[in-house]
């Protein structure tokens, strides 16, 4: 697969400001791309400056071929944005909302009436193509904020924490169609979340702090860096059970009648287990997750 984004040595400077320090990454085609950071990072800078919003200091970014410095319009025909808040009219409906954005791509009556109906029958919009967007639930906002970010057929997709402040099912939803256009179009998808678990199915995660890189690859990779599985031993607390734990050098803590024991490798939680069988019964084992991962790289969970 080819880059279809390629960054190098990107900076941004607000006078004695440097938001964006020396950043260098690649997006392959067809691929969903996590990047992640806390408020003032520098990922909204980073991505401002991707879409053409933002001017950069210095650096190149080039995008499906297209160099930023000199075609950002060509970037431009070539993305699309869901931004986290909304950006369409709420008197307007689904289908006011859409036309308007065609019409801002020049489309002609017969090109926006075909666009539509095509968006329509991939997003399932029939049913609210002619209620009013600011009364619909936020799952059908989002499949409509979606249908606004595929007007001009883009090849990358930014996604802008898509699924923040949907209860789990909607968020299921919005990800089985986001997946579904992956598939079916092709798209590149350019996600930033607070939602570790959406960064499971990711091809490659880059985390920025503090206008810096300081982690990148994919969420395997990351969770065997940077994170510590987990024994759960569920028993009863007491000086015995713990001088037990003590006596392998391992960092614990008692939550709700389980002890949660951290191993650097999963080999030592078979270890410890092996030795300890006729003690150790009642157990789970946990692997590492991408809220470790960001905890462990950074110093603070996303979000905070």
């Amino acid at each position: 697969m080819k880059d279809i984004i390629l960054v190098r040595h990107l900076m941004k400077d607000y006078k004695d400001v440097k938001a964006v320090r020396n950043i260098s990454f690649s997006v392959k085609e067809g691929s969903l791309f996590a990047f992640l950071g806390e408020n003032g990072a520098g990922k909204s800078t980073t991505i401002n400056m991707l879409c053409t919003v933002l001017n950069k200091t210095s650096g190149t970014i080039v995008i499906d071929g297209h160099d930023i410095d000199s075609e950002a319009q060509a970037i431009r025909n070539k993305i699309g944005i869901v931004f986290q808040g909304s950006v369409l009219d709420p008197v307007l409906t689904v289908k006011e909302n859409l036309v308007s954005r065609c019409a801002y791509y020049g489309m002609s009556k017969k090109e926006t009436s075909e666009r539509i109906a095509y968006l329509s029958k991939l997003l399932s919009l029939d049913e609210i193509m002619k209620r009013k967007y600011g009364k619909m639930s936020g799952g059908q906002k989002r499949r409509v904020d979606i249908a606004r970010a595929l007007i001009n057929n883009p090849r990358v997709l930014f996604l802008d924490e898509p699924t923040t402040g949907l209860d789990p099912k909607t968020r299921q939803t919005v990800w089985k169609i986001i997946n579904n256009l992956r598939k079916e179009l092709g798209l590149t998808v350019f996600l930033t979340t607070h939602y570790m678990e959406e960064t499971e199915e990711a091809d490659e995660v880059v985390i920025i702090d503090h206008g810096e890189i300081v982690a990148e690859g994919t969420p395997n990779t990351l969770k065997t860096k940077y994170s510590s599985n987990k024994l759960l031993w569920h028993v009863e607390k007491s000086e015995e059970n713990e001088d037990l734990i003590l006596k392998y050098n391992l960092r614990f803590k008692y939550v709700v009648d389980t002890y949660k024991i951290k191993f650097d490798k999963n080999d030592d939680i078979i270890d410890f287990l092996s030795k300890e069988r006729n003690i150790v019964k009642d157990y789970e084992i946990i692997k590492g997750n991408m809220d470790d991962v960001f905890i462990n790289v950074t110093g603070k969970e996303l979000g905070e």
